[in-house]
């Protein structure tokens, strides 16, 4: 069973680690920043935190699966990150804040579980893949592959 201080430790870590991921996608003005990144993972954390209360309560009494529940929010996390991507002509935005959402839902499953190292590094490695990655990607990675071509002619039946 797990006693009151040991559920708001958790929520409250969540929260922080979430934070900081939200931060930095609010930082550089992405749609989903901080406040639904610390939404997301406390909410996350919770259903983690409820299924395995539920099966404290019944695993004597019936077959419980406490990873059920966790496996469906990861599902509906999927179609949260959906509503982030935006197909617009030739690109794709989006798909970094989709990832870091369904990141920090599943690092509110751990702290949830109690997967506290799991998480926090986790945490840091998203934060290096978002923030120290995006300059590598940047400086190294030519993103510019599309090209206009101006093509003039003259009117003339030989052109």
């Amino acid at each position: 069973m797990l006693n009151e201080w040991t559920i708001v430790f958790r929520l409250v870590l969540a929260g922080v680690l979430s934070g900081m991921i939200g931060f930095e996608r609010e930082f550089h003005g992405r749609a989903a920043g901080f406040r639904t990144h610390i939404l997301l993972c406390i909410g996350s954390t919770f259903v983690m935190l409820t299924s395995m209360h539920i099966f404290d309560i019944y695993y004597t009494r019936a077959a419980v699966d406490p990873a059920r529940i966790a496996a469906g929010a990861v599902t509906g996390i999927g179609f949260l990150g959906a509503g982030a991507i935006m197909h617009s002509r030739s690109s794709i935005k989006g798909l970094t804040t989709a990832a870091s959402l369904w990141v920090v839902a599943a690092i509110g499953l751990g702290v949830g579980s109690g997967l506290y190292l799991g998480s926090i590094i986790t945490t840091i490695l998203t934060l290096v893949a978002l923030m120290i990655f995006s300059r590598v990607e940047h400086s190294m990675i030519r993103k510019d592959w599309y090209r206009t071509i101006v093509i003039e002619a003259k009117d003339g039946e030989d052109q």
